[in-house]
């Protein structure tokens, strides 16, 4: 088997120095705006022309088409829509989402970046009074908006969807819809990224965290059957499911962004007894991740706005960091740029080599992958330390003890952009 070494390829895939930063004014400027809009709270008028959910997702599409037409069309508008009813909408609404599509050379393979447009207040069931939702949710919507202005400039293997989602408050909605779309039109998901509250910096006890981002991702997977979960159990895979693979890729593009933010991998789909938008995809199967901000302020999260014994109640812009959030922007669009140059992650991927001092890694070929990456580590760590690349599906790593490591393989584009890893198994018997 002929071995390749790509590594020095990885700094052409990536090309964070020649690509624009974030810029934390305009992002503002955008919070401002979806601000301005009184309250987006998604029970609210879908019609109004300057108050409520309706002209907020009629302004985002319109910035989305704006940045559509400066970059030649490259990025189409559309929405999706459904009627939803639930405790939290027991008379039924039409549940919008607003979609930017960069279309790539393959238009069924995906990336997605998202944020939920709607807003609330102290009752969830409130839809007149003012909610600004500047933190939560405008922060992520800001961001989906600045990704598209960078990345259209780029052109891209994988098609980039930019999402803001409606329903988020109300039982996650959006999140639904979108993922129950990406499944019916056939669409192979790479990778999903919401951002929810993204954007402050200082906690309800005062604390300042500016340095680093929570990345949350589930490790047994939510679409797997029993008889699955007790395959990953034997496997010792519960590390290594898809959207855990995508949390360690963000975190190692990370530590390669000058100035920016460490990503903390939380080990949890969401922040502990609560959810986001992203867990529709991750029952569906497809990798997903929730980014939010190193500390909270809860006293700016769903607050009627107000001031009660010197205390400040309301999530406002005030409270923000624009240049924190532009940190955690520039994050997002290494990564979406990253896996939307690469191939899909191999499916299918095997070991095998019991009783044995080598292993064979075996796994289904990537269409339009150059080579692929083998990536192992022992059993006792949690990050790849070993890797060799290879251009067929199948390869023996002499020496190493199947029963002391785990295996994981990626797909290369051409110019070395790697795909997610896709953990080893062990192959059905048959």
């Amino acid at each position: 088997m002929r071995t390749l070494f790509l590594l020095p390829l990885l700094a052409l895939a990536t090309p964070a120095t020649a690509r624009e930063a974030p810029r934390p004014e305009r992002m503002k400027a955008d919070v401002e705006k979806l601000v301005s809009f009184g309250t987006r709270h998604t029970l609210s008028s879908p019609d109004h022309p300057s108050r409520g959910i309706g002209a907020a997702r009629r302004w985002f599409a319109s910035e989305m088409g704006r940045i559509g037409e400066a970059c030649g069309g490259c990025i189409t508008v559309a929405n999706i829509a459904r009627g939803f009813t639930g405790p939290r909408a027991p008379n039924g609404v039409q549940i919008v989402d607003v979609l930017g599509f960069q279309q790539g050379r393959d238009p069924k393979r995906v990336v997605i970046v998202m944020g939920h447009i709607d807003s609330r207040v102290t009752d969830v069931m409130d839809a007149t009074s003012d909610a600004p939702g500047a933190n939560d949710d405008a922060s992520g919507v800001a961001l989906v908006l600045e990704a598209a202005r960078i990345l259209s400039k780029e052109k891209f293997d994988a098609t980039i969807v930019y999402a803001a989602l409606s329903g988020e408050e109300q039982g996650l909605w959006g999140g639904e819809l979108l993922a129950d779309t990406a499944r019916e039109r056939g669409w192979t998901v790479s990778a999903v990224l919401n951002n929810d509250i993204v954007g402050n910096t200082i906690g309800l006890d005062g604390r300042r965290v500016a340095d680093r981002v929570r990345v949350f991702s589930e490790g047994i997977r939510s679409s797997e059957s029993l008889e699955q979960q007790i395959a990953r159990r034997a496997a010792g895979g519960e590390d290594d499911g898809p959207s855990r693979s995508l949390a360690k890729a963000v975190d190692g593009l990370a530590g390669t962004l000058p100035g920016g933010v460490d990503a903390v991998l939380e080990r949890r789909p969401d922040r502990f007894g609560r959810g986001g938008d992203h867990e529709p995809f991750l029952k569906l199967g497809y990798p997903a991740v929730r980014f939010s901000v190193g500390v909270e302020n809860y006293d700016a999260q769903h607050q009627d706005l107000r001031t009660e014994s010197g205390r400040v109640y309301g999530d406002t812009v005030d409270r923000m960091d624009f240049p924190y959030l532009a940190k955690v922007t520039a994050l997002n669009v290494a990564t979406l740029a990253r896996l939307a140059a690469a191939p899909a992650a191999p499916e299918g991927v095997t070991i095998a080599g019991a009783l044995s001092t080598d292993t064979t890694a075996r796994w289904q070929p990537v269409a339009g992958a150059a080579g692929y990456r083998i990536r192992w580590r022992r059993n006792d760590r949690q990050d790849w330390t070993d890797q060799v690349d290879v251009t067929g599906t199948s390869h023996v790593l002499k020496g190493v003890i199947v029963d002391d490591h785990f295996v994981g393989v990626s797909a290369l584009a051409k110019d070395g952009s790697e795909s997610l890893v896709s953990f080893a198994g062990r192959a059905p018997r048959g």
